[in-house]
């Protein structure tokens, strides 16, 4: 398909919504192939034409949870009124979930832990040591709970019980840094993370998920600074104490940033220990595809459908799945 916009949502239709979202396979299959559609999305800033951002604002607008033929007709009587909302809204997926995922290295740090997470959104990753978690293992069930009763535990799929954390970090700070933070306590603005939650039986449970993680990060609201992670990120990072590891970690955000930026964050990362004194550990969950040196550590072949390339000092260590239900670590063991 020669037409990039057109590549993106068939890529996005049949890589990460088929098999867990049909209507959103089916209306990005549906736009990939429509040239009035696709003709009113150029009519955004590139960043704006992102399927998830239109599918979200399409939602917020009204439209109905229907078959493309019918969806598509209300998509382009309503089109003002969807583009109103995609240029004044973020793709934001702020999933917990993603921390059964974030448990397996953070656990092994010794001492004190200062976490910061870019593209924050309203912080649900910072909580790691205050959710419950599931791991289901060859040999069987694995549980951890923290010290405090949580009404969150998050399941997640593993095949390596060696991997299986065994014990919570040592948080002692918590900082974000977002375009657009979201306020946890604000009930509208959790809506709008719940509208990017994509339809299907798959995602139905992280609507509830979503909402009981909202609650625990409203009791103790981390600070998330607004703004450019490129030109935030050194001032952040020094403001973390000094005698933790400073954690700096982050999922589905390089996507969101052109080849000259993704580079220029990993050479700020590959030298934020010197630039602010302190060990850091740079843990990110990202899609094949965004930095070469990672890709490049994939086996040829490996199927990354609906995962993250998850790396630890730009180094891969697993596929974490999108949403957190699975790790699978048999593709970069030793």
């Amino acid at each position: 398909m020669n037409d990039p916009l057109a590549s993106q949502y068939e890529e996005f239709g049949r890589r990460w919504a088929h098999d867990t979202s049909p209507l959103y396979e089916q209306w990005s299959l549906g736009i990939a192939g429509d040239r009035e559609v696709l003709t009113l999305l150029r009519s955004l800033p590139a960043e704006k034409q992102q399927p998830n951002l239109i599918f979200a604002s399409a939602r917020w607008a009204g439209g109905p949870l229907a078959g493309y033929p019918e969806w598509r007709d209300w998509l382009v009587q309503n089109w003002d009124a969807v583009a109103d909302v995609a240029r004044a809204r973020t793709t934001q997926t702020n999933e917990a979930g993603r921390c059964a995922t974030w448990m397996p290295p953070l656990s092994r740090i010794d001492g004190p832990v200062a976490l910061l997470e870019v593209g924050a959104a309203a912080g649900l990753c910072l909580f790691p040591d205050r959710y419950g978690y599931e791991y289901t293992t060859p040999p069987g069930i694995r549980r951890l709970e923290p010290a405090e009763p949580t009404s969150v535990t998050l399941p997640c799929r593993i095949d390596d019980a060696d991997a299986v954390p065994a014990r919570y970090p040592e948080v002692v700070w918590r900082r974000g840094i977002d375009l657009a933070p979201i306020d946890a306590s604000d009930p509208a603005q959790i809506d709008w993370l719940a509208t990017l939650i994509w339809p299907g039986p798959v995602h139905d449970e992280r609507v509830a998920r979503l909402r009981a993680a909202a609650r625990i990060a409203s009791a103790d609201p981390p600070r998330i600074a607004r703004g450019d992670l490129l030109e935030l990120l050194s001032d952040v990072a020094a403001e973390s104490p000094a005698d933790a590891t400073l954690v700096v970690f982050h999922s589905a955000v390089l996507l969101y940033l052109d080849s000259r930026q993704r580079r220029r964050f990993a050479e700020l990362m590959s030298g934020l220990g010197a630039a602010v004194g302190r060990r850091v550990m740079w843990l990110s969950n990202e899609t094949k595809g965004t930095l070469d040196e990672i890709d490049a550590q994939v086996p040829a072949g490996l199927d990354t459908s609906h995962r993250f390339v998850q790396t630890r000092d730009a180094t891969a260590i697993a596929l974490a799945g999108q949403h957190g239900a699975v790790y699978e670590t048999a593709p970069f063991r030793a």
